[in-house]
């Protein structure tokens, strides 16, 4: 386990801090901000991304907050060998946002691979960072200790400067995160801050891009897997929003309780029974002690029903819009190029700016 020390509590502490002052902003003056956020298309997004990103991005959108929803598919290749099928996850993707209620008149929805403006960005990033800085990076560290120490590829060094790109491009001022990914953030505000001081400004008042806050998420990322472990597709332990209901009542007749028949709510010693009270809690818009009460002594089998009960209502309308919207690709395909055209005038503008603090506008 990572051991944390006092100055990067400390520096937790600020963060969580400021995002609780940027939520009552948001409320107060949601022009002020543009969020940057997203997803990489490695599989179909699962309930806990129902409950946080997804939630989060309908809440802000709603407020009348400028949002940007990248669909991240050149980092799928930061940690994998090839894209698998990429397309069909590209179009999962999009139809689970606007399934939501995702507004892409309203949000921008774009990918990577068609925005080279944004990629080219990482030339001028990368000649304001160290080599020993990326590796520094908890996310460049856990694959370095995942490859046994084997020589990691170009892109996975660099994956936190295309992050950078990502969020810097449209001048994003905040990003919703878990708390695992602030020292993305952090860098992106690095890179920012030496940017200017190294090639200057277009503006003599202000810098070419602004420090983006983290905004740190709740709610979905509390959800764990029906094992009771984190979720991870790859572990089989995720219920995907384009599941059926009898799929999603087979999976979590299969999950993971524990042996005493009284229902508590106790995150901390009873993980996976706790776990499937927040789902249900989450559904039925309720207290999870309040629910557990209820149950009592009705045991894990009663848990599981209601929450398989619970899960599939709250999800019913969701799976058939999404059901609508994959039944018409050329829909997918629209929203896509849009969302694209807009993204692209907003990263060349800001590549135009950039060549030209740099002196390289001829």
């Amino acid at each position: 386990m990572t051991q944390v020390g006092p100055d990067q509590s400390a520096s937790l502490e600020k963060t969580i801090a400021r995002s609780e002052h940027l939520e009552k902003e948001l409320v107060a003056n949601p022009a002020k901000f543009r969020v940057l956020t997203g997803d990489r298309p490695t599989g179909n997004l699962h309930i806990g991304h129902l409950f946080g990103s997804l939630a989060s991005r309908v809440r802000l959108q709603d407020l009348g907050v400028e949002t940007f929803i990248l669909i991240a598919d050149y980092q799928v290749i930061t940690d994998r060998d090839g894209v698998g099928p990429i397309k069909e996850r590209v179009y999962s993707l999009v139809a689970d946002y606007l399934a939501a209620g995702i507004d892409p008149t309203r949000s921008v929805i774009f990918n990577h691979s068609a925005i080279p403006a944004l990629n080219q960005l990482m030339l001028p990033f990368l000649s304001v960072v160290t080599d020993a800085e990326l590796r520094r990076n908890p996310t460049v560290k856990a694959e370095l200790e995942d490859t046994g120490n084997r020589p990691m590829s170009g892109l996975m060094l660099t994956y936190p400067v295309h992050q950078a790109a990502d969020i810097l491009f449209c001048k994003a001022n905040l990003v919703p995160v878990g708390k695992d990914q602030v020292p993305h953030i952090e860098m992106a505000r690095v890179i920012a801050r030496r940017f200017d001081e190294r090639y200057g400004r277009v503006n003599p008042d202000q810098p070419v891009f602004p420090l983006p806050d983290s905004l740190l998420s709740q709610g979905g990322a509390m959800i764990l897997g029906t094992d009771g472990t984190k979720m991870s597709k790859s572990k089989g332990n995720v219920i995907e929003l384009g599941m059926t209901a009898d799929e999603t009542a087979k999976i979590l007749k299969k999950a993971v309780t524990d042996s005493d028949r009284n229902i508590t709510y106790d995150p901390v010693n009873r993980p996976a029974v706790a776990n499937l009270l927040l789902i249900a809690s989450l559904c039925l818009d309720r207290s999870p002690v309040s629910l557990a009460d209820e149950i009592g002594d009705g045991g894990a089998g009663a848990l599981k029903r209601i929450t398989t009960e619970a899960l599939n209502e709250t999800l019913k309308a969701h799976r058939e819009r999404r059901t609508e919207i994959l039944a018409d690709p050329g829909h997918i395909h629209d929203v896509l190029a849009q969302g694209n055209l807009r993204a692209s005038d907003v990263a060349q503008a800001t590549l135009n700016e950039v060549r030209t603090a740099m002196h390289m506008a001829y």
